[in-house]
C-alpha cells in the first residue's frame, strides 16, 4: 500500500502512529525550528518512541571514523535505544531485522546530498530490502525533503554487479529526486508490499523558516554550494587526489602535495570549466587523505547563473592531470565510475564528444525513468551544453 500525503505528521490519524511503538531513522537535519527540538525528542515526549537509528558517525556527525558505530544515548532520552547503522566488512549496508522487530512503524527524516554516493540513501535502500525480504509487519513513513541541489541530473548509472564504492545501482551520480521520490523508486524496484506513506515536504513546518542546507546534512557537507560539487568530487575517491576532506571547504577544492608545479602556471585552462572560477590555493587537511601534509590545488567557485556539470568537469580534470604527467594514481577510479566510456575517456581512449554523447543519452534515459516516481510538478533538467573549457 502506497500513499502520498499533504498534511504534516502530527495531523496523521493512523492508529499505528497514535498507539503503536515507533522507530526513527534520522540525522541532525530532523530538527523543527518551531518546536526547537529534534523529531525523536518530540516522539519521545509523546511516549511512542522505542528506537532511533542513526548514521555510524553519530546523529550530529560528532564521531570520527576511528570511533564510528559508537552506541550512545544523546540528549538524556532514558529508555530509548539508539542504534548506529554502518557498513559490514564488504562495504555493504546490511541492517539486522531485529532492530525493527518490536516496532510498528518506522519514521524516516534526513537531508541527503542528491547523489547516489550518499551513505544515508544507501541505508534507506538497504532497509527497504530488509523490510521486504524479512516480511516485517511494519509501516514506513517518509517525511519528504526537497533535493538539496535542485532538480539537475548528472552522469550515468553504475553497471550491474558494481562494487559498493560505485554507489546505488541504477542511480546516476546526481539524480535530482527528493527523498520521498527516491523512496518511491526503491519501493517499486524492490517489489515491496509493506505500507509506505510519503508526507510532502511542502507541509513540513521547518520548510517555512529554513533552506534545505541550513542544517548540514553531514559534517563534510557544510555549505550552500557543497552539494553541487559533491557528485563530481566524490569521484576523486578513486584517485590519490584530495577533494578537500578535512578542511573547511570539503568537496569544493582539490589538490595533492605533488601538484606544486601548477602553482606557478599562468595558464590553467586545461583544468577550467565555464561554470566555475578556479582559485589557486594551498591547504593542509586535518584528517583523511594527506592529513597534516601541505597540498597544492584549486578551489572551485561557482559562476552565478552559469550551468555547471560537476561530473564532466572532474573527469576532464583527472584526464588533464594524467596527460600532464603529474603521476596521479587512478587505479581505483574504474570501480567508482563503474562506466566503461567514462573510464576510457579518462585514460585517453575516448574523445570528449564520445563522453558528451554518452552522458547525454544516459541522462535522458534516467529522466524518462524517474518521471514514474516523481511526486511534484517541477521536472528534472540536465545541462544540455557541456563545457569543454
Amino acid at each position: 500500500m502506497f500513499s502520498f500525503r499533504t498534511t504534516s505528521l502530527d495531523k496523521q490519524e493512523d492508529l499505528v502512529l497514535r498507539k503503536g511503538s515507533l522507530a526513527v531513522l534520522c540525522n541532525q537535519s530532523a530538527w523543527d525550528p518551531e518546536r526547537q527540538e529534534y523529531l525523536f525528542e518530540d516522539l519521545y515526549r509523546k511516549g511512542r518512541l522505542r528506537r532511533v537509528l542513526y548514521p555510524s558517525d553519530g546523529i550530529f556527525g560528532e564521531f570520527p571514523s576511528e570511533h564510528s558505530g559508537r552506541v550512545y544515548s544523546p540528549l538524556g532520552l532514558d529508555g530509548c535505544e539508539f542504534v548506529p547503522l554502518g557498513r559490514d566488512g564488504s562495504g555493504d549496508f546490511v541492517p539486522d531485522p531485529s532492530v525493527l522487530e518490536d516496532v510498528d512503524a518506522l519514521i524516516v527524516e534526513y537531508q541527503d546530498t542528491g547523489s547516489r554516493f550518499d551513505s544515508m540513501t544507501s541505508v534507506l535502500y538497504a532497509l527497504f530490502q530488509m523490510i521486504h525480504h524479512s516480511g516485517l509487519p511494519l509501516s514506513v513513513y517518509i517525511l519528504d525533503r526537497e533535493n538539496i541541489c535542485g532538480r539537475q541530473v548528472e552522469g550515468t548509472p553504475p553497471g550491474p554487479g558494481s562494487l559498493p564504492s560505485a554507489g546505488i545501482e541504477g542511480l546516476p551520480q546526481r539524480h535530482g529526486l527528493t527523498l520521498g521520490e527516491l523512496a518511491n523508486l526503491f519501493y517499486s524496484e524492490t517489489g515491496a508490499k509493506f505500507p509506505l506513506h510519503i508526507i510532502s515536504y511542502m507541509v513540513r513546518p521547518s520548510a517555512q523558516y529554513l533552506m534545505p542546507w541550513s542544517v548540514p546534512p553531514r559534517p563534510d557537507v557544510p555549505g550552500l554550494f557543497t552539494s553541487h560539487f559533491y557528485c563530481g568530487m566524490t569521484l576523486l575517491s578513486g584517485t590519490d587526489l584530495s577533494c578537500g576532506e578535512g578542511t573547511q571547504r570539503p568537496y569544493e577544492m582539490f589538490g595533492a602535495p605533488y601538484l606544486s608545479s601548477w602553482m606557478g602556471r599562468k595558464d590553467v585552462s586545461g583544468l577550467s570549466d565555464a561554470g566555475v572560477f578556479l582559485r589557486k590555493c594551498m591547504f593542509t587537511p586535518r584528517s583523511g587523505r594527506y592529513s597534516g601534509e601541505l597540498c597544492c590545488g584549486f578551489q572551485m567557485l561557482p559562476r552565478p547563473g552559469v550551468p555547471y556539470h560537476s561530473v564532466a568537469h572532474v573527469l576532464r580534470i583527472v584526464r588533464q592531470l594524467l596527460a600532464d604527467g603529474t603521476g596521479v594514481d587512478v587505479s581505483a577510479l574504474p570501480e567508482v565510475l563503474a562506466d566503461g566510456v567514462m573510464t576510457a575517456y579518462v585514460d585517453g581512449q575516448a574523445s570528449w564528444s564520445d563522453l558528451r554523447e554518452h552522458i547525454k543519452v544516459e541522462e535522458q534515459k534516467w529522466i524518462r525513468k524517474a518521471r514514474r516516481y516523481m511526486l511534484y510538478d517541477e521536472q528534472l533538467v540536465r545541462v544540455k551544453t557541456l563545457s569543454n573549457k
